[in-house]
């Protein structure tokens, strides 16, 4: 196969970090090169030199043998390099055609858009990808699947000869996935070259042909996917075996109720809901994706009114209209998409620990006690291995593993008796996930109510003292912790079921 990149030596710094050290990687044609690493092994810094968003400080890129600069992406784009960012970067207000061809739309004399030739454009595009998709329809009206299928059409618009692809399917139900790795062997098949960046051992497995690993900024090694165990590669990213511990489940027949909920309705989201919550436990919810998990917990944290229900902390009855009358009552929320809702990107560190606490750092006046936060945030840092320079870092700069880290940090200087846990190990290394699943194990050994929503079913399994799975809206059974899989997924699709709800 003919190399359509090589990147040799690759070197750069950022203030206190040596992201990069002497990184080599190379891409054929035609094939698909996982690249994997811990949360801030290098990777997206790798990647995003490849595309132009990033200088690199030493080193040499060759594209088909020529030496070449990339001074901006849209350089790279010239040279057939394309990458797809994990934040989907479309404008949600423009149909699907006008995104692909955004800045380059086809005109008519005057300047007028010729819209005819690009809707024409964008079809010829889809057709050579086999998909049906209405080019006129308003892109943020598409479901994440069908964005992430404009973010490809508009790539192979610069005729792209190597797509880079950061977390493709971290938003997506297997029938998504099935349908993105049909595109990505279609695309292989035509001389593509595809970087694949995921976290998904099985997916790496089903997908890529050779996988490069990174780890603290250095090239690890090479191998190829179909021949290496999965072990193999863990131990090349995290430096260490990593050890499946079986769920322990106490006995937690005398612990106090912390959470009940009652009659929860919500329009056709949620249908009737009820469950009830021990200190100590880990409560894990399963389903499909659309089952209304999320909708539940935003419900309980009054970040979406209901029609009906009760809620009751260590039994009283609460009312529960915003997230602030949550956090009074002693429930924090660690939202699926931390980046909106748990996190302020631009604040560093501290300020984002302190963010739900300042109250207690102020005096009469207002003024905060930064020495404290100052201290408190270190204490965290230290408690939690959150990996950053210091507690004065932007939340931006750090890894997706360690602003999961900051944001429960937050919660537990906030002391919540109940946590609610959305996808917490979404986009997260498996030895960052080993850090979060021994932090919530800790969490509930001291007394603390958890609810954990996970679409990874083994995810579920290893966490969860007691299982609840929702299916269109409704909790259709809760199965004890260690549970069958297919008891789940036969409550998960309303299959009838031989485990006892």
């Amino acid at each position: 196969m003919t190399d359509l990149v090589r990147m040799e030596a690759i070197d750069k710094h950022f203030p206190g970090v040596h992201a990069l050290k002497s990184v080599g990687f190379d891409l054929r044609a035609g094939e698909v090169h996982a690249l994997m690493g811990e949360n801030g092994a290098g990777k997206s810094t790798l990647m995003k030199i490849l595309s132009g968003v990033y200088h690199p400080d030493g080193g040499r890129i060759l594209v088909e043998g020529q030496e070449v600069t990339l001074p901006t992406p849209r350089a790279a784009q010239a040279l057939g390099l394309g990458i797809i960012h994990q934040e989907l970067a479309l404008m949600r207000d423009l149909t699907v055609a006008q995104n692909i061809f955004i800045g380059r739309e086809p005109r008519l004399t005057f300047g007028r858009l010729d819209e005819a030739k690009l809707n024409a454009d964008a079809a010829a595009i889809f057709a050579g990808m086999n998909i049906a998709i209405d080019l006129r329809t308003v892109v943020g009206g598409l479901t994440i699947a069908k964005q992430q299928m404009v973010e490809i059409a508009k790539a192979l618009s610069y005729r792209s000869r190597v797509l880079i692809m950061d977390e493709p399917t971290a938003a997506l139900n297997d029938a998504e996935i099935a349908e993105l790795f049909t595109i990505i062997r279609r695309l292989k098949a035509e001389g593509v070259g595809i970087v694949y960046i995921s976290h998904k051992m099985d997916e790496i497995k089903r997908i890529s042909d050779r996988v490069t690993v990174m780890r603290d900024g250095a090239y690890v090694g090479t191998v190829q996917a179909e021949e290496t165990p999965i072990s193999k590669i863990i131990s090349m990213m995290v430096g260490r075996e990593l050890q499946d511990e079986a769920v322990v489940i106490p006995d937690l027949s005398a612990a106090e109720t912390a959470l009940e909920v009652h009659g929860i309705r919500r329009g056709k989201e949620l249908k009737d809901i009820g469950f009830s919550l021990k200190k100590g436990e880990i409560l894990g919810f399963a389903g499909l994706m659309g089952a209304g998990r999320t909708e539940l917990a935003r419900a309980i944290f009054g970040a979406e009114p209901i029609d009906a229900g009760e809620i009751l902390v260590r039994g009283k009855p609460v009312r529960i209209a915003s997230p602030a009358d949550a956090v009074k009552a002693g429930i924090g929320y660690l939202s699926e998409d931390r980046k909106h809702f748990g996190l302020a990107l631009g604040m560093d560190v501290r300020a984002n620990i302190a963010m739900a606490s300042l109250p207690r750092y102020a005096d009469a006046i207002g003024r905060i006690d930064e020495p404290a936060l100052e201290r408190i945030a270190e204490d965290f840092i230290a408690k939690l291995n959150i990996r950053t320079p210091g507690d004065g870092q932007e939340v931006r700069l750090l890894s997706g593993g360690n602003q999961q880290k900051v944001v429960i940090a937050k919660w537990l200087l906030r002391d919540c008796d109940v946590l609610i846990f959305d996808e917490p190990t979404r986009g997260i290394d498996v030895g960052a996930k080993a850090e979060i699943y021994r932090l919530l194990n800790e969490l509930a050994a001291q007394g603390k109510a958890i609810i954990v929503i996970s679409s990874e079913l083994p995810e579920v399994l290893r966490l969860s003292h007691r299982i609840a799975v929702m299916c269109e809206g409704r909790l259709t059974g809760i199965l004890p912790g260690g549970a069958a899989q297919e008891d789940i997924m036969a409550l998960a699709t309303q299959r009838e079921s031989k485990a006892a709800a």
